[in-house]
């Protein structure tokens, strides 16, 4: 992609993201493109369908949480690394409440996202867990996916404060006990 194109692409992936929390998936692509700056023949070329514009989303959504836990892993002791990762997630998903409609459509755009969404924080996750198991302050038996489900479960985006509660209870418990 040249340079000018990328700079759209991410400008538009970006002016949706934040249309999608404000005013959902189903927003004008007017308001889209006003935000990014960019044409609606702009906006069209790069996104043909609007699937197309909320599986980018949800993608650079997913990349931009699980690229944190790398970076939270050198920063941070495993402890405060984790228990940062896990905020970090709960925020994705309180934020993914905007998409949860449009993925769950039954649409066929979107079944590879599931997968992705696995594919991408499972291994995040994992390599916090087991770093925080192996310096004694989480549990040793605490599967990703099931945290990661949990907090998914747990988190319905109406009450961001609440969700934190929640998931605090939920980091609680995967504190190693003596």
């Amino acid at each position: 992609m040249r340079a000018d194109a990328r700079r759209n692409f991410d400008a538009i992936v970006e002016a949706a993201r934040a249309v999608f929390r404000e005013s959902g998936v189903d927003a004008p692509v007017r308001e889209i493109t006003t935000r990014a700056g960019v044409g609606l023949a702009t906006f069209y070329r790069h996104f043909p369908d609007r699937s197309d514009l909320v599986t980018a989303v949800f993608r650079h959504e997913v990349d931009a949480c699980a690229d944190e836990a790398a970076a939270l892993a050198t920063a941070l002791p495993p402890w405060e690394a984790l228990v940062a990762w896990l905020h970090r997630f709960t925020g994705f998903v309180g934020a993914k409440r905007g998409l949860q409609d449009a993925l769950h459509s039954g649409n066929p755009a979107f079944e590879p996202l599931p997968l992705y969404f696995r594919e991408r924080f499972e291994p995040a996750l994992s390599t916090l867990l087991r770093a925080a198991a192996a310096a004694g302050d989480a549990r040793a038996d605490a599967s990703p996916m099931d945290v990661l489900y949990a907090i998914s479960r747990l988190c319905r985006g109406a009450d961001p404060a609440a969700d934190m509660r929640m998931v605090e209870l939920l980091i609680d418990g995967l504190r190693a006990r003596s």
